[in-house]
């Protein structure tokens, strides 16, 4: 497999997944209309997921970073590292994004920000201590592959849709629980009614795992979309794979480890897989923010570039 193909690959597959996410929202929503009859509860909804995340997206840069206690770069203590990026940001036509280092000795990296004129670059210092240049190169592009993949907009639009849900699913049932507590008897009591009302409860409880599920999913398939363009970038995706492979040899967490920027970084910041040359349980691959390594060097070591 070639990278162009393997790149084209993943972003069909992202799409694919964005389709079944955006049809499963309409579904649930059109379920719970037909419950309330008045579509009105939905655009309360739509409204208050959509402006929550849009505040995240727009501050995402400086949120994260505050998170992680990230310090700027200074070109004068790292003159290399910025050597390597500039030279990455040159070869992607992507602008120079602002630079920033944790001090963690977990290796980890993640790229954040709105848009690619306001994109951010973090790297931790445990990071730069195992990696030799050729592997930080392949970190720092796949980096930079998911400022230019506009992974950041995906990734808002995904959580969104299951912030949505999950408004939703909550308001329906916290609705069933107060009417059932002073007596409401709904919009109606006859077997199509209580059918929709069956139907309703029965989304409320799935529809936020089934939305959650989908979110990390395409969380797992812009990784790899993110390695495919990374190695497209640097033609070498040895280097890439030397790194994730150095990363796996460390399972300790990071110290600012958090779910809810975990989907960010290079690699899960709660440490990863231990199960070196195991295969990892579907139980676990399904709930994970990204593939396992295993999988993303051997798919590394099936691309020609």
């Amino acid at each position: 497999m070639t990278l162009y193909t393997n790149k084209a690959s993943n972003i069909r597959k992202t799409w694919l997944l964005m389709s079944v996410f955006f049809g499963v929202v309409i579904a649930v929503g059109w379920v719970f209309s037909q419950v309330y009859g008045n579509p009105g509860i939905l655009y309360i909804a739509v409204i208050f997921s959509v402006t929550m995340n849009v505040v995240s997206y727009w501050y995402s840069d400086k949120i994260v970073l505050k998170m992680h206690k990230a310090r700027p770069v200074e070109l004068k203590s790292h003159p290399e590292l910025f050597r390597v990026l500039e030279n990455l940001t040159i070869a992607s036509g992507l602008p120079m994004p602002r630079f920033y280092l944790i001090d963690d000795p977990a290796p980890n990296a993640f790229a954040t920000g709105r848009n690619p004129e306001r994109a951010v670059v973090a790297v931790t210092s445990g990071l730069l201590n195992i990696l030799d240049r050729s592997e930080l190169e392949g970190v720092l592009a796949h980096e930079l592959s998911h400022i230019g993949n506009r992974d950041m907009l995906v990734s808002t639009v995904a959580v969104v849709l299951v912030g949505f849900v999950a408004i939703l699913s909550d308001m329906f049932m916290r609705s069933l629980f107060w009417g059932s507590m002073f007596g409401g008897r709904g919009r109606s009591r006859g077997n199509g009614g209580g059918i929709m009302i069956l139907v309703g409860i029965v989304l409320s409880i799935l529809a936020p795992i089934i939305a959650s599920l989908i979110h990390l999913a395409i969380s797992r398939k812009r990784e790899f979309l993110a390695d495919a363009s990374g190695a497209l970038l640097t033609r070498y995706p040895d280097g890439l794979a030397s790194a994730l492979k150095k990363i796996s040899s460390y399972s300790r967490p990071m110290q600012t480890a958090s779910n809810a920027t975990a989907h960010l970084f290079l690699e899960n910041p709660f440490g990863t897989d231990r199960n070196s040359g195991k295969k990892t349980p579907w139980i676990v691959r399904i709930f994970s923010t990204h593939p396992p390594i295993s999988e993303r060097i051997m798919a590394l070591g099936q691309l020609t570039v």
